[in-house]
Parts: C-alpha cells; sequence; structure tokens
C-alpha cells in the first residue's frame, strides 16, 4: 500500500464527499431509531495540514481552505453549515489546523443509541484511527481489510445506517472490486444506504461501474460528480464522483442547490462542472 491519505486530506473530493456524507448522517439522525456507521477504508482520523505530508502537496487549499474562504449566503450556506461547524470543531482555534477523516467526521453526528465502525488496514493509519476515537463506546476500530470489511459487517443490528465506501484505487480492478463488492454487500442489506467514492480519470470505469450495479439489481442510486477546474498542478486529479445507493429523498435536491455553488467555490475561476443524475430510478 502506498497510499497515504495525509498527501490529500481535506481536498476537493474530501470536500465532495463529506458533505454528502453528512447530509446523509442528518437525514438518518431526523428518526429516533439507531442507526449504523460503516466506514470499510476509514483511513486516519484527525490529519494534521501542517505536517508535512499536507504542507507537501497542499492540496487542502484547495479544497477545505477555499470553501471556507467563499461567501457562501441563503440555502446551500445552510446546508453547508453543519459539515463546517464539524471541521471546525475539530480544531482548537480559528485557524484550520487540522483535518477530520470520514470516521472522526461521523462520530461528531452520533447520537447515543447510534453505533460506528471503522475499518483500515494500514498499520499507522490504524493507530491514528484508534487514538482519534478512543475512550469513545459508541465506535469501534477494527485493522481490517476494506475489502472483506464491505462484506463482512453487513447486515448489523440496526436496520438503518450507512456504509461509506472509499479504496484507494492503486489496483487495475478497483473498479471491478467496488462493483462486486458492493452488490454482495448490498444483497445482504438491500435497505441500507451506500456512499461509494471514486475518482474520474476517464470514463472507463465510472460507466462501467454504473452499468454493472444496475446489471446487479442495484436499481435506485443517485450519482454525482464534480470537476475542480483545471488542476494547479499537471497530473493531480481534479474530478471525482460518488454513488449512492438507496439515497435519502431529500439528496438529490439539496446537491442541487450545493452543486452549483462547490463548483463555483473550488474552482476559483477556473473551467468547473457536475454532474447529477440518477441511475435507474423509475421517479
Amino acid at each position: 500500500m502506498n497510499y497515504r491519505h495525509a498527501f490529500h486530506a481535506g481536498n476537493f473530493a474530501d470536500v465532495l464527499k463529506h458533505i454528502v456524507l453528512c447530509r446523509v448522517l442528518l437525514h438518518l439522525r431526523a428518526k429516533p431509531t439507531a442507526f449504523r456507521v460503516i466506514d470499510t477504508h476509514a483511513g486516519g482520523g484527525l490529519y494534521d495540514l501542517a505536517g508535512p505530508e499536507a504542507s507537501r502537496s497542499g492540496e487542502w487549499r484547495e479544497g477545505i481552505g477555499r470553501l471556507r474562504a467563499a461567501k457562501v449566503t441563503g440555502e446551500a450556506a445552510a446546508l453547508l453549515a453543519p459539515y463546517l461547524d464539524a471541521v471546525t470543531a475539530c480544531n482548537p482555534g480559528a485557524e484550520l489546523i487540522r483535518y477530520p477523516g470520514s470516521a472522526a467526521l461521523a462520530r461528531t453526528f452520533l447520537r447515543p443509541q447510534d453505533r460506528l465502525v471503522a475499518c483500515e488496514i494500514v498499520p499507522e493509519a490504524t493507530a491514528s484511527l484508534g487514538r482519534s476515537l478512543a475512550r469513545d463506546a459508541r465506535c469501534k476500530v477494527l485493522r481490517l481489510d476494506g475489502w472483506t470489511a464491505l462484506r463482512a459487517q453487513v447486515p448489523p443490528k440496526e436496520r438503518r445506517g450507512i456504509v461509506l465506501v472509499d479504496p484507494p484505487f492503486e489496483q487495475a480492478d478497483d473498479f471491478v472490486r467496488l462493483r462486486d463488492g458492493v452488490a454482495a454487500a448490498h444483497r445482504k442489506w438491500a435497505t441500507g444506504v451506500f456512499v461509494l467514492w471514486y475518482p474520474v480519470k476517464d470514463r472507463t470505469g465510472p460507466d462501467a461501474l454504473a452499468k454493472g450495479l444496475l446489471r446487479n439489481g442495484v436499481t435506485k442510486s443517485l450519482r454525482v460528480e464534480l470537476t475542480a477546474g483545471a488542476p494547479a498542478v499537471v497530473g493531480r486529479l481534479h474530478r471525482c464522483g460518488l454513488i449512492v445507493i438507496n439515497p435519502p429523498w431529500t439528496l438529490e435536491r439539496e446537491l442541487s442547490v450545493l452543486l452549483p455553488t462547490l463548483t463555483e467555490g473550488l474552482s476559483s475561476g477556473r473551467s468547473g462542472a457536475f454532474r447529477l443524475d440518477s441511475l435507474g430510478s423509475e421517479r
């Protein structure tokens, strides 16, 4: 494993993924019954934006840094507030020096009855995750391969919940593994919300993923993609996407409000774009 998320923490892809995660968690919180969060490729807990990795890449400055500096008003500001407040809560003062990984972010939305299972296989990241979630009885950290976790951790005893699948995409077959793993997990827990992150370097993998899920009976999902303008560094990822299976009924409209703001704020004058569509929905 060569991928180290500390280099990419807080970048535009994290911003998109974590905003969607927060909106789903807020929807789950709207009902009193317990829910579970399963983070299959959790990474570390809190990332030091002043550390050597984040400082070297500087990607967070084009992600969460830009979004916090943007002048967002109206409904978009209200929809972004829970995410931005959660990020702020992870920092000791007004200055942004730390950024939460997905598990640390999800923990801020848990109620006493809710549970979080965060899975990670890389020893250093697992240790960091454990420190971030220590002494919280609602949270469990497992040193477990994410693809194994995807099948082994569903269905949970709670009937409601979300599975976040955010693999590093280092292997050539990761799109195939994502398709097959999620299809199998969905068969076991057809009512769960699944959020799948993927990079967009060309259309082959993302389009095959969407079509493959439909062929495997995943017929209700929402696809969102964001292009954050031309990258400041040649070769740096500047387009990514999410597929949300069993999306909350409010999510599509919320994203239709948020995506123009995110595209403008994260592109900083460069040519940005977004995509939002339903896959296999009969609506």
